[in-house]
């Protein structure tokens, strides 16, 4: 009988391992769904451009049935997990229930904007996460501008025309370049806000922008960002938030009505509640940038915690990826994928390779070769951020 495998999301982890599978596994041996909000794959670093008007929405996105011919699509949001009958809970986007079985899961549903508790932040703020937010923020630029040019007040107009990104990350500081400079080729249509300007504020809370390259870089795009006229703050948190102005913690307060928060991500919360608890079962696998492992499982061997990857992964320390995979310059999720599909290559190509990591089963036998097939399946190795140390 074929493997039923269920991938819970569709970005870079979930695409790249439903990829992985059909290239890998025989024909006819497992049946691949993967469970999606939506029938594409957001390609995150090109969001900005997105935003800014300078890439089509159509170019920052992957169309997934055109990519994966073998894989069955379902639309819609994960909703829960029954760890005890293998089934996965999705609220297809008509509305309808569905309990996918299966009999090995890939949690790979991604992040979503983390929240601090700051007084009037999930009320007034923009989340920059999704292309629908992209495409909000840039009409809510124009609708800013077109709301100050009929303002005759002077101190009402400023609130129109102040932005404040709070997080100096790579979403914040690229959003932001982006976003400034299509404002700034707009308001040349707007006579009285381009008397008066605007004021673009960027807020990071650590002691310098971009943390994720070296120094050198950040202090140069940090430059090249004053240049341009925006206010960078840095060891400044924000304070408090209201539908017109933002609280700085170093006593300033911006007027402003667009505030985004990029400041860090969390898993999506169903991946926290529900489905990661079916780790118990041995047949779940998390993938992704914001992997995450529940607390019964951080006491087990640096084996087991190797089954959760990503960059936010809450287990121990694991080694990390060595290999070609680890020199290319690719999102973590989709890394992962190639480490794990690798092990699955040679696995597959010698069923004697399956002592030690992967426990064989003489009896079951692979549905389209007759080949000796795992008991655990190699479909479990595309989830292994590392190997085993």
């Amino acid at each position: 009988m074929a493997w039923q495998v269920v991938i819970a999301g569709g970005g870079f982890g979930g695409f790249y391992a439903a990829r992985a599978l059909e290239r890998l596994l025989p024909a006819q041996s497992a049946r691949v769904t993967l469970v999606n909000d939506a029938n594409f794959m957001l390609y995150t670093p090109l969001l900005p451009g997105a935003a800014g008007a300078t890439l089509d929405p159509r170019h920052v996105v992957v169309a997934l049935r055109s990519q994966l011919r073998r894989t069955d699509l379902v639309i819609g949001s994960v909703t829960g997990a029954d760890p005890a009958a293998r089934t996965l809970g999705v609220q297809r986007i008509d509305g309808q229930q569905l309990e996918l079985a299966y009999d090995q899961l890939i949690v790979a549903l991604g992040s979503v904007s983390r929240t601090l508790p700051i007084p009037g932040l999930a009320e007034h703020a923009i989340g920059f996460k999704s292309l629908m937010d992209a495409t909000a923020l840039r009409n809510q630029v124009l609708s800013c501008l077109d709301i100050a040019e009929s303002l005759e007040d002077p101190a009402l107009r400023a609130e129109y025309l102040g932005f404040v990104f709070v997080g100096a990350g790579y979403a914040g500081v690229e959003g932001l370049a982006e976003l400034q400079d299509f404002a700034v080729q707009a308001i040349e249509l707007y006579p009285r806000c381009a008397a008066q300007g605007m004021r673009w504020v960027l807020v990071e809370a650590k002691g310098r922008i971009m943390q994720e390259v070296p120094q050198s870089l950040s202090e140069f795009a940090e430059r090249e960002l004053r240049g341009r006229g925006i206010e960078v703050r840095t060891d400044t948190t924000l304070r408090e938030l209201t539908a017109v102005e933002a609280s700085l913690s170093d006593g300033d307060t911006v007027a402003a009505r667009t505030v985004v928060w990029t400041a860090g991500v969390k898993p999506v919360p169903s991946s926290r509640d529900s489905v990661c608890h079916s780790t118990a079962t041995g047949a779940w696998w998390s993938i992704g940038r914001c992997a995450w492992t529940p607390s019964h499982c951080r006491q087990r061997t640096r084996a087991m915690a190797a089954r959760a990857c990503g960059r936010s992964v809450t287990v121990p320390r694991c080694p990390t990826p060595r290999g070609p995979t680890t020199r290319a310059r690719r999102p973590r999720s989709t890394r992962s994928a190639r480490v794990g599909s690798s092990h699955a290559t040679s696995l597959r190509r010698s069923p004697a390779a399956a002592h030690g990591r992967f426990a064989t089963a003489p009896k079951a036998l692979w549905p389209s070769s007759g080949r000796a097939r795992p008991s655990r399946s190699p479909l479990a190795s595309v989830g292994a951020a590392c190997p085993r140390g």
